[in-house]
């Protein structure tokens, strides 16, 4: 009681008040449950259900496809950028416009598949998952664009936090809690397409958290500058106004709308362009290599489902919050790029942590306890530390495009790597397993100092 009354504490805890406070800050914890809360809705627990319901393993399998929106919302997130819909658009502005869009589609697709029995017509269910994963990536590419644009890069870790802290809280409703529902409304222990009915149902109305934000939050006050890039397809344009109008405007259009985010990127950028894309493209993936294999090692460790929920799935998920939470205040405090490195440096020593566990080869909760938490807790800071930096790579005149391309780019090489990873602990065992994934995480330090060397003096956000 005595540390919490110093003035040291005292002094700490007013400063978190006064940086997660904010009302942006409030907003994005909002925003961060409605983009959270579709994502399982869509795999594990619609896979529960259709299990229940009969439906074989293998097309459980292919609805899992259905998932792929997300990997490619890149392609659309152009068109959120440059393409306004009419009347939304002049009334609540070109994000919110686009957000109401999208949470109408994912409120209407949850009652959808409410409604729908997956054992008698499987094809409306894969339309209505299908409808719920375009409104939901839809939406995660304004919400990240409007991440950037609500605040410069200093309340960046702030919003990435408290958007984090969100988005995890919604996917422990739409998972655990979704089950729950359907198990307590169930009259038996057998399948009962009313209970799913009902759960859904209520999906449907957390899903309007999303809507109620948006409708009471304010558009990003962002001055868009006349882009240079743009200005040069305006001026082809006019200059080749002899050419067929089927022919000079598709040309002109594609310019903008594609070729632009990723020429700006270069042209400000330079020659670190690449040094960047590299960082993104590795900087987690110590992380997921090691994700992968987390839940079978638990599983033959000899852990039971019970402990391995309450100690991962319940006890982990504070622990990332908290880390999240944090590592908004540390990059307040000491910058981005010290926390970028410190986030990867607690990757590879909790890889190292898993190690250990392995050879000690004992179901001993307290220790899962304790790595889980240092696991979890760096990973959220971490988190923080990297969407703040991706964020900040980000041009406001093209901040969908530009951030859903980092956020494409950041998952290929550790998803493809991460596909062996059972072949390797197969191998090699779990103890150098981890080993390993904690070593291909050390180059990624250099990197961070190569990039925070080179960007001295750059202007980031603009």
């Amino acid at each position: 009681m005595a540390l919490t009354n110093t003035p040291a504490s005292r002094s700490f805890l007013k400063e978190l008040w006064l940086i997660y406070s904010q009302t942006k800050v409030l907003a994005l914890f909002c925003l961060g449950f409605s983009a959270g809360l579709p994502f399982l809705l869509i795999f594990s627990t619609l896979s529960l259900w259709l299990r229940e319901a009969q439906v074989d393993r293998a097309t459980i399998g292919f609805f899992s496809w259905v998932g792929l929106t997300f990997a490619f919302k890149w392609v659309w997130a152009p068109l959120i950028d440059r393409v306004s819909i009419p009347f939304l658009t002049r009334y609540l502005g070109r994000r919110r416009g686009w957000l109401i869009i999208a949470q109408i589609v994912i409120v209407l697709s949850i009652i959808g598949m409410a409604n729908t029995d997956p054992g008698i017509d499987l094809f409306s269910m894969v339309c209505w998952a299908l409808a719920l994963a375009i409104g939901a990536s839809t939406q995660d590419v304004v919400i990240d664009a409007y991440r950037i644009e609500a605040g410069d890069l200093s309340i960046q870790a702030a919003l990435a936090a408290a958007y984090q802290s969100g988005y995890r809280i919604a996917m422990l409703v739409s998972g655990a809690g979704t089950i729950w529902i359907a198990s307590w409304v169930s009259i038996d222990t057998h399948y009962s397409l009313y209970s799913w009915h009902i759960a859904y149902l209520v999906m449907a109305g957390l899903a309007g958290i999303g809507l109620i934000t948006t409708l009471i939050v304010n558009e990003p006050d962002v001055l868009l500058k006349k882009n240079e890039l743009e200005a040069r397809a305006i001026d082809w344009m006019n200059k080749n106004q002899h050419l067929p109008d089927f022919l000079i405007k598709p040309i002109g259009f594609f310019y903008s709308l594609i070729l632009c985010p990723f020429s700006d990127f270069f042209t400000r950028y330079g020659r670190q362009s690449l040094l960047i894309l590299l960082l993104i493209s590795v900087y987690k993936i110590a992380d997921i290599v090691m994700g992968i294999m987390a839940n079978p090692f638990y599983y033959d460790m000899g852990f039971t489902k019970d402990q391995i929920v309450t100690v991962v799935k319940f006890y982990g998920v504070i622990m990332t919050l908290l880390g999240a939470f944090f590592g908004g205040f540390l990059i307040h405090r000491f910058g981005i790029m010290k926390v970028l490195f410190l986030g990867a440096v607690l990757a590879c020593v909790c890889n190292f942590f898993f190690a250990l566990f392995a050879a000690y080869n004992e179901a001993n909760v307290f220790w899962l306890t304790v790595i889980i938490s240092t696991d979890n807790f760096s990973g959220g800071l971490a988190s923080s530390a990297f969407i703040a930096w991706l964020s900040g790579l980000t041009n406001v005149y093209y901040s969908a495009s530009q951030y859903a391309i980092f956020s494409s780019i950041m998952l290929l090489i550790p998803k493809f790597i991460a596909g062996f990873s059972g072949v390797a602990v197969d191998n090699f065992g779990y103890t150098l397993f981890f080993i390993g994934s904690g070593i291909i995480g050390i180059p990624v330090l250099w990197l961070i100092y190569l990039v925070g060397k080179s960007q001295q003096g750059t202007q980031l956000n603009h």
